[in-house]
């Protein structure tokens, strides 16, 4: 059971301001939760239901010192922001900030992304194809919001993910800079890349001119319907299947 007072804390963790101020984060599903607690590290609360706790035991001794509070499904229901019914949420700290590796490996760059829900399909399709770093400009949504932690789905674990001005990191790094762009090459007529640095732009208004003036090429999805252009995530997947090596 939660006492009122950890009720109020972990409600007011859906606000940045106070996911900031107490350096935590809320991660919360089944899927998610379990990606967590098999490889996660700093788990300070775990609230969840006793069927979930009853058929989850080995996974929780795995956190023998972590906080468990076992609550019913309509207490959790009222902290939980997911439309379908929940069984365990989890409040972990943000790991601390790591200086932004210069290698030859492929980055995503994404300057002012907006939507949650996009952030975290583009942090999933990093996963998914092995890229392990995201840059986000300081004006991208947070990318700890519930919302892109759930979509993420645990994706968090294995992609480092730092927030920097575009423009001297891009200056910095001598690797390709690739701009998802409306009017850029084909991306049917590129070779695939051991590198590089695929740079997504803002959901409305695209990349910055200052972004686009640092990328060494420039490159679009063409469409034959009438969609005047695809959203962030789906962009950043099919350039992602056509640029990286197999």
């Amino acid at each position: 059971m939660l006492s009122k007072a950890q009720n109020k804390y972990i409600r007011s963790l859906t606000q940045q301001k106070f996911r900031n101020e107490y350096n935590v984060f809320i991660a919360e599903g089944e899927k998610t939760a379990y990606e967590w607690l098999s490889g996660g590290s700093g788990i300070q609360m775990i609230i969840a239901t006793e069927e979930w706790v009853a058929h989850n035991s080995k996974l929780l001794s795995i956190h023998p010192d972590t906080e468990l509070h076992i609550v019913k499904e309509h207490e959790l229901a009222a902290l939980s922001g997911m439309q379908t019914p929940n069984k365990v949420l989890l409040v972990v700290s943000i790991p601390p900030l790591k200086n932004i590796p210069k290698i030859n490996e492929w980055y995503i760059a994404l300057d002012n992304i907006q939507d949650p829900g996009n952030m975290g399909t583009i942090i999933r399709i990093a996963d998914w194809f092995g890229i392990h770093h995201i840059i986000c400009s300081p004006e991208c949504t947070d990318v700890y919001n519930p919302k892109v932690v759930q979509s993420a789905m645990g994706s968090h674990l294995r992609v480092d993910i730092y927030e920097s001005e575009l423009v001297p990191f891009l200056g910095e790094m001598s690797i390709p800079k690739i701009a998802a762009t409306l009017d850029g090459e084909n991306i049917y007529n590129m070779k695939r890349l051991a590198a590089g640095i695929l740079i997504i732009g803002n959901e409305s208004k695209g990349i910055s001119d200052a972004v686009i003036a640092m990328a060494t090429q420039k490159v679009t999805i063409p469409g034959k319907g009438g969609a005047e252009s695809l959203n962030a995530g789906v962009s950043t997947g099919i350039l992602c299947a056509l640029l990286l090596p197999v």
